[in-house]
Formats: C-alpha cells, structure tokens, sequence
C-alpha cells in the first residue's frame, strides 16, 4: 500500500509539472501567434516633387528631410474626401502607421527617380487598427474606444474595397526595435546575442576543456588543487547578477570597453559559462574507462599521446554537451546584461561584436515594460523565438 501511494504521489507530481507547463506554451502561444501576421492598408501614393524635393536638387540631405508623411496624408484624403474638419483628418491619418512615412523615405532614398511617379503600395497599418482588425482585444476590453465609429467605418470600407489585408510580418524577423509595435522586429536583438554566444563559445570551450584535462590528468594532488576545485564549484552557483557587477567593474570601469557592446556581454557570459564547461567537461573525461588509459601506456604513448589520442575523443561529446547546455544558459541570461548597458534603447541592427547592441532576453524585458497593448504580442513572439532556440540546442545536447 505504501508504495503504490508512493507511485501516486511521484504521478501527480509528474502531471502536475506537465500542467504547468502547457499551461505556459498554451499562454505565450495563444499571446503571441498573432505578431507573425500585420495589417497592411494599400494606398496609391504619389511622389510630389514639390512636396519632396521643392528646390529640385535631389540632394540626399533634402530627400532624407522631406515630409513624406504628407504624401500619405493626401492619398487617404483622396479616398475618403469626407474628412474635412481637422479632428476627422487626425482620426484619418491614424489609421496609417507612423512609420509608414519611413519606408516611403526608404524608397526615395534608394530611388531617387521615384520623384513624380504614383506606385501602388502597402504601408502598415497602426497598431490599434491592427489590433482592432485582428479582434486580439474584445469592445468590452477598450477594443472601440481607442478607435472612433468613423475610424471604424473606414477601416470596413478598406476592407470591403480590398485595400486592407493581413499578411506575415517579415519585419518581425527583419527589423530592429522601434517605438512603434508595428515596425518592432527581433533581428538586431538576434544579432547581439549570436555575436554574444561567439564571444563566449570561443573564449569558454577552449579554456573549459583546458583546465579540466589540466586538473584530471596532470594536475598533482594537493591543496592547492582542492581550493581551485572548490572555488569552480562555488562559481557555477553564483548569481548571474554578480557576474554583471564584476564585468562593470572590470571590462567597462577598468579597461575602458564600450558599454552595450556585445563583446563585453560574451566576456559576462564567459566568466558565468565556465565553471559550468569546465564541471561537465571533467565528468566526461571521468566517464572514460581507466582501461583505456593503461592500454595507451601499455603500448608506449606518453602521458600527453594518451590524453589527447585516446581520452579526449572519447570524452568529446560529454564535454559539447556540458558546452552547449552552458551556452544555452547564456542565451537565456538578462541580469548580467542590464547592468553593462544593454538595456538601451537600440535601433539599429548591430554590424559587429563593438557595435550597441542589445540581447533577446533583454529586448523581451523591455517590450514587456512598454505600454502600447501591440507590444503584449511581440513580447509573447519573442519568448517564442527565444524557446525555440533553446530547445534546440538543448536538443543537440541530447544527440550529442
């Protein structure tokens, strides 16, 4: 009887675990799905040379400066002429995102023959219409009341012209972070935390598996070696936190390192990462059968042939998994990185490991911080995206 009570017990344990965790994929999933798709508004948008180049010089500082804001002003008054008092065209020109005055400038610039032409385009929609049109916050939540009946009959009237669609949200993937949720993307996120985990896999690997072939095969038996075999066990259990204050101290306040720079944040994650290398690559070294190392000295290798001719190769995928599981940890890591500056608000798209810079775990922090109710959305896609990868690598752990 008291085993199977015991057996019980262990099942609901187990279920319950299972429970919670559905119940979180099931939150962030049904919370987030709904980024990967935007509303696009089609509008014919004509390039008034008088409006973006008045002068005629076609300089780049003149283009850059233009109002193209303007240009999307006069398309939508085009289609809904009704909007005469200034309070109907304020309400008009909201159903437009902001930004879509950014991605006419975008063209231009890279066009400059544009100028006098009309194109055919589609321009995204504002957040509150894009929520409003994907039904993601009910009437009774505030659904209406950020939209007035006339904004509302608009966007019925696009919608019944043809001129208002939903399609997947590239710029979730491919732009950087932006004030306005409809042009938000985690690509410059993804960027610092790649050049990150590269900062850190070079630096932590090869002195991880160096100091624990180092303290297993060679190091004599002393205390000298007790302390340092302390000291790595008391590191892997340190607060990550802690490791953010040294590297502020150490790489930013000492040697002068750009603060939200992705270089110092793998050297963060560097010190963080390697007593957890280091503790799974001596277990794998552990792991392999003393008979292999008499074997190897029987036949005449020397101490160094038989460790890195014999041991080493064996105990390999041990010490990728312990590797990729510390890597894993990293990715997953903010506190370090709030206190070296990568919680700033960062535009652009990082070019290198000195470039500001943020992380995905921080620029879900700060999504999750802002008030816009778009946001909720991406910050739900981007635990998404930050899950998947992790259970990828934790994956390749597993096969490895």
């Amino acid at each position: 009887r008291t085993e199977r009570l015991f057996r019980l017990y262990g099942l609901v344990s187990v279920l319950l675990g299972v429970s919670f965790l559905v119940i979180l994929f099931t939150t962030i999933i049904g919370n987030g799905y709904g980024a990967f798709r935007q509303s696009f508004i089609n509008l014919e948008i004509r390039f008034d040379a008088a409006v973006i180049d008045p002068d005629g010089t076609r300089s780049p500082d003149v283009l850059a400066s233009a109002d193209y804001s303007q240009l999307i002003k006069t398309s939508l008054r085009q289609l809904f002429p009704e909007a005469e008092d200034r309070a109907s065209r304020r309400e008009l020109n909201a159903l437009v995102s902001t930004g879509g005055a950014y991605v006419l400038q975008k063209m231009v610039l890279a066009e400059p023959g544009l100028l006098g032409q009309t194109r055919d385009l589609w321009l995204p929609a504002d957040d509150e219409v894009d929520l409003f049109v994907k039904g993601s916050v009910p009437a009774a939540e505030g659904g209406e009341d950020r939209l007035s009946e006339q904004q509302i009959a608009w966007i019925a009237s696009l919608g019944e012209a043809g001129r208002l669609e939903q399609r997947f949200n590239t710029t979730f993937f491919t732009g950087g972070d932006s004030r306005e949720p409809e042009l938000a993307g985690i690509w410059g996120a993804t960027k610092g935390s790649f050049f990150m985990l590269l900062v850190t896999l070079v630096l932590s690997f090869p002195l991880g598996v160096a100091a624990a072939i180092y303290l297993e095969e060679f190091a004599p038996r002393s205390w000298l070696v007790d302390v340092i075999e302390v000291n790595i066990n008391n590191l892997a259990a340190v607060p990550s936190i802690v490791f953010g204050l040294l590297g502020l101290a150490v790489f930013i306040n000492f040697f002068g390192l750009p603060r939200s720079a992705p270089l110092v944040g793998g050297l963060v994650l560097t010190l963080m990462t390697l007593p957890v290398v280091i503790i799974a690559s001596r277990a794998a070294i552990k792991s392999v059968p003393p008979s292999v190392r008499e074997a190897a000295l029987g036949v005449g290798a020397s101490q160094m042939q038989m460790v890195f001719h014999h041991v080493l190769p064996l105990a390999l995928p041990g010490m990728l998994t312990g590797a990729i599981i510390g890597m894993a940890r990293a990715l997953g890591e903010s506190a370090p990185l709030l206190m070296i500056g990568m919680v700033a608000f960062i535009v652009e798209v990082p070019s290198g490991a000195l470039s500001p810079s943020t992380a995905l775990p921080v620029q879900i922090y700060l999504w999750a911080d802002s008030p816009e109710r778009a946001f909720v959305e991406r910050t739900s896609a981007a635990i998404m995206v930050l899950l998947a990868f992790l259970l990828v690598m934790n994956a390749a752990a597993v096969w490895l």
